[in-house]
C-alpha cells in the first residue's frame, strides 16, 4: 500500500521549479546562469514600501491580525479598485492572503464540490488545474492559439460549459503568454457568465504591467466574479507573500473560515506595507512597467532572429511564449539541454498544458544586460549545432 496519499501523488509537479533548482545548483558550483525561467522581478521593492514595513515592525505590528486582513489594507484595496477601474467594492467582500496562491485555495475551496468542472485556458498557469484537481474538481482545458493572441474563442468556451461547470478561469495579462484579454472579450465572458450561471475567476496579478491602454477588471462588467490579485509582480514583492481575494458575498465567510484554519492571517507588518504600496507606489509601478516594455521590445525581435516563433507581441506581464519547434518538439528535454549546454534557464512550454508543448517561456524579469547575454549564448549554441 502506498503511504503517500492519492491526492498528493496525483499532484503534477510545477516543472519550472525543477529548472530553478538545477539553475541554483549550477550557480552554487560557480557557474554563471542567465535566469530567464521564472517571473521574479529583479527590481528591489520600492523604498516607500520597505520603509512602511520597517515602521510597522518598530511600532510592534508583528502579531496576528483578523483572518480577513487589516481593515486599513482592505480599505486601501477598495480605494484602489475605485481609482483603477471605477468599481465599488465592499471591504467585507475582501479576504487578505499570504500571496495569490492561497487566495486560489480559498476561492476554489469555497466554490467547488467533488466532480465540479472548471474551464481553464490551454496553455495556462499550471497551478489552476492543480488546485482544481486537489480539491476534487475537474479542469476542462480550452485551447488558445498563438496566432490569435492566445484569446479564447467565445463559441468554444461556451461549448465547454456543462451543467457541472462552476467557473471559468481568466488571467490577463497572462502567464505564460503575456497576452491581454481585450475589454470586449471580458464583456462577452461576463455575458456568458450571466446567461449560464457560471462564475468567472479572474487572476489579475499582472495588472499594472500592461504596455498599451489600461488593465480592465472583470468586475467592471459583472458581479458573477471572483478577483485574485496581489503585490508580487507589479510591486516587486514576490518574497513578501501578500495577496487578496475579492469574492461574492455568499462565499466570503467560507473563504474566511478556510483562511482561519489553514493560514490564520497574513503577516501584520506586510499588510501594513501593502496598504502603502497601493496608495503611494503607483509611480514606482509605472517606472518598472516602462522598463519591462523596453526589455520586451529587445527580446521579441531577438528571439525571432534566432528562429523562434512569436506570432503576437505580448502586451503585458513579463513573458514571451515562443514557438520553439524549429529547435525541437520536446520542450522539457529542450529546456534541460539549453540549461546544460548554454547556462540559460528557460521554462518548458509543456509545464503550462498540452497546448504549450513545443514552446518555451522566456521571462524578461531579468535586466536588459542579462537578456542580451542570454540571446548571445543561444546564438552561439545554434551556430554550434
Amino acid at each position: 500500500m502506498d503511504e503517500v496519499s492519492e491526492r498528493a501523488r496525483s499532484m503534477r509537479p510545477f516543472v519550472v521549479m525543477d529548472v530553478v533548482a538545477r539553475a541554483k545548483e549550477l550557480e552554487a558550483l560557480g557557474e554563471d546562469v542567465v535566469r530567464l525561467e521564472i517571473g521574479d522581478p529583479d527590481f528591489p521593492t520600492p523604498r516607500v514600501i520597505t520603509q512602511a514595513a520597517e515602521e510597522a515592525m518598530e511600532a510592534g505590528e508583528t502579531g496576528y491580525t483578523q483572518s480577513a486582513g487589516l481593515p486599513s489594507l482592505r480599505e486601501a484595496i477598495v480605494e484602489h479598485m475605485k481609482v483603477a477601474y471605477g468599481v465599488s467594492v465592499d471591504p467585507d467582500d475582501i479576504v487578505v492572503t499570504q500571496g495569490t496562491s492561497p487566495a486560489m485555495l480559498l476561492m476554489f475551496g469555497a466554490l467547488l464540490d467533488p466532480g465540479d468542472e472548471v474551464v481553464v485556458a490551454d496553455p495556462c498557469y499550471p497551478a489552476y488545474p492543480n488546485y482544481v484537481r486537489f480539491l476534487g474538481g475537474v479542469p476542462v482545458p480550452v485551447r488558445v492559439r498563438a496566432e490569435e493572441g492566445f484569446r479564447f474563442r467565445i463559441d468554444e468556451l461556451e461549448a465547454a460549459v456543462t451543467r457541472r461547470t462552476k467557473a471559468i478561469v481568466v488571467n490577463s495579462p497572462g502567464n505564460p503568454t503575456g497576452a491581454v484579454i481585450p475589454d470586449e472579450d471580458l464583456r462577452a465572458l461576463a455575458d456568458l457568465a450571466e446567461r449560464t450561471g457560471v462564475w468567472i475567476a479572474s487572476d489579475e496579478i499582472y495588472h499594472g504591467l500592461q504596455f498599451s491602454g489600461r488593465s480592465h477588471s472583470i468586475l467592471e462588467h459583472t458581479d458573477r466574479a471572483f478577483v485574485l490579485n496581489g503585490f508580487s509582480k507589479a510591486y516587486a514583492m514576490t518574497g513578501w507573500r501578500l495577496g487578496y481575494l475579492i469574492a461574492p458575498r455568499q462565499f466570503v465567510r467560507a473563504a474566511e473560515v478556510i483562511q482561519q484554519n489553514f493560514f490564520l492571517c497574513a503577516n501584520h507588518f506586510v499588510q501594513a506595507a501593502g496598504a502603502v504600496a497601493l496608495l503611494k507606489a503607483q509611480g514606482d509601478v509605472a517606472r518598472m512597467c516602462s522598463i519591462y516594455r523596453e526589455r520586451r521590445d529587445f527580446l521579441v525581435p531577438a528571439l525571432r532572429s534566432l528562429g523562434l516563433g512569436v506570432a503576437t507581441v505580448p502586451d503585458g506581464a513579463f513573458y514571451v511564449f515562443a514557438d520553439a519547434r524549429s529547435w525541437g518538439t520536446d520542450s522539457l528535454a529542450l529546456s534541460r539541454r539549453i540549461l546544460e549546454e548554454t547556462r540559460v534557464a528557460v521554462a518548458p512550454g509543456i509545464d503550462f498544458g498540452q497546448g504549450g508543448e513545443g514552446f518555451l517561456r522566456f521571462s524578461y524579469a531579468a535586466s536588459l544586460e542579462r537578456l542580451q547575454e542570454g540571446v548571445k549564448r543561444l546564438s552561439r549554441w545554434l551556430e554550434g549545432r
